[in-house]
């Protein structure tokens, strides 16, 4: 098995997505869905993949779970569901009695949008992801680096919730910066419920210029903090296309990795996720 762990699809004409905006962003303001995908995950080997939500908004969710349910590529579902409500337990349990809800496997919110640097650590936050992990599914951490601390206390106050990061928590890569992230970034992958997705860095360096050797001391840091079986590789396509196509995006992951074992890129290509998302073999 061979996982793209993290890709997206959307529908302008069905639900807009607001956080497209300026000119820069203009080359994924358009329609893409798994049609779009299928060629490029076939011509990397891919066999199956990741759906992650886009928009904090509760239609969503079902309509990527009957994508799941329609398409012999998807092989889970993160979507998105309010942490802060008081019936979060119930309202989990419809999406995953819903059509596709099987391919359910875990929520995730928008917290690098959040201005509260100490969300993730709100009682009413810490109550829904607990419901997340009794609900059998993984909660994904999307944050930017000042909110890892935040994070860090979380995974520890609920060790039983199995928690992915998402993006490597988006280091600052254009600008050079190594620490305080890695730093953070260790201390995150000190609590064993926490795994990461080698994933969105590309956006994260220099879209115009960015190298292989840019990425290179993030991609060492995590390699080094979590272990290749705690590792994923995901595309984050269609987002990547701002900096790399989805070829360019499989190949520069094979090249930071080239020197692992057989064994761990089999991990980081597969394994991981296959573990963590449950999917079928």
């Amino acid at each position: 098995m061979r996982v793209d762990a993290h890709h997206h699809v959307w529908d302008l004409g069905a639900r807009d997505q607001p956080w497209i905006t300026g000119a820069a962003m203009s080359p994924i303001r358009r329609d893409f869905g798994l049609a779009d995908l299928s060629p490029h995950v076939a011509a990397a080997g891919i066999t199956t993949t990741v759906l992650v939500q886009t928009v904090t908004v509760p239609e969503e969710t079902p309509e990527l779970l009957a994508l799941a349910e329609s398409s012999p590529l998807v092989g889970a579902v993160v979507g998105w569901t309010d942490l802060t409500a008081e019936a979060v337990a119930d309202d989990l349990a419809v999406l995953r009695e819903a059509p596709g809800g099987p391919w359910l496997r875990g929520i995730r919110h928008q917290v690098q949008g959040e201005p509260d640097p100490e969300w993730l650590a709100r009682e009413d936050v810490r109550r829904g992801l607990a419901a997340v992990g009794e609900a059998g599914l993984v909660y994904e951490l999307l944050t930017l680096p000042h909110q890892l601390p935040a994070a860090v206390r979380t995974v520890a106050a609920l060790p039983d919730v199995p928690f992915v990061l998402d993006h490597c928590s988006k280091p600052p890569i254009a600008g050079g910066e190594v620490r305080p992230w890695a730093d953070l970034i260790r201390e995150l992958a000190a609590h064993g419920n926490v795994t990461c997705k080698l994933s969105g860095l590309v956006t994260e360096a220099d879209w115009a210029s960015w190298t292989v050797a840019d990425l290179r001391p993030y991609v060492e840091v995590v390699l080094d903090a979590f272990g290749a079986d705690r590792l994923m590789f995901g595309s984050d396509w269609p987002v990547c296309l701002l900096a790399a196509d989805y070829a360019e995006v499989v190949a520069t992951a094979e090249r930071l990795t080239a020197a692992l074992s057989t064994a761990e890129r089999a991990a980081i290509f597969g394994g991981t996720a296959q573990r963590v998302y449950r999917l079928a073999g």
